[in-house]
């Protein structure tokens, strides 16, 4: 008995590394080329056509897996920041640096699951929820202008973290720090308009 469920184990977690194989070689093809055939795919993928046919019925399904394990690992990064218990300085460094870790490694996935599933706009609508607490919190801690508007200094967030993972033109962590110095100090001398 013992046997058996350790035989399963080892191919689930074959199974479970195979379709991870897949997404990634999806991920990478399909950036390039949205039109890429499930043959290219699974080339990338080093894997059999069959193989990929196996684990996804069809090009929508692994389109529709791939959304949804760029919304996991945005959730996962979110989390792994612990927002409601971590300073918030040090948690809006490390939303910011993980969430562009997923943004560029999964771009193309990320630009579906805005679009995807319920369960998708569920976890994006508690990412914002939770993003607005952490700017309410960041201005309460003095991190933010009291005279800020929390709402408008998300906005302006989110703006910022799309065009960093626009660039590409460092890693996460120093686009991260980029992000947040640009956010908390802005580009400006201080000078006003009046």
């Amino acid at each position: 008995m013992k046997e058996t469920t350790t035989s399963t184990r080892a191919l689930r977690s074959d199974s479970e590394r195979t379709v991870h194989t897949i997404l990634e070689a999806a991920e990478r093809v399909l950036s390039r080329n949205p039109a890429a055939s499930m043959e290219q795919i699974a080339e990338a993928a080093g894997v059999a056509r069959t193989t990929v046919h196996r684990r996804f019925a069809s090009r929508d399904a692994l389109v529709a897996a791939m959304a949804s394990w760029a919304t996991r690992r945005f959730a996962e990064a979110v989390d792994a920041a612990h927002p409601e218990t971590t300073p918030p300085l040090v948690a809006l460094y490390q939303i910011t640096a993980n969430v562009l870790r997923v943004k560029i490694d999964w771009s193309f996935a990320m630009s579906l699951a805005l679009t995807a599933d319920r369960e998708a706009a569920h976890v994006h609508a508690d990412i914002e929820e939770r993003c607005e607490r952490l700017f309410v919190k960041a201005r309460e801690a003095g991190v933010l202008r009291a005279d800020v508007d929390p709402a408008w200094a998300r906005r302006v967030y989110y703006a910022l973290i799309h065009e960093a993972a626009q660039s590409r033109d460092a890693d996460a962590d120093t686009l991260a720090a980029r992000l947040v110095d640009t956010l908390l100090r802005g580009v400006g001398t201080g000078q006003s308009l009046t």
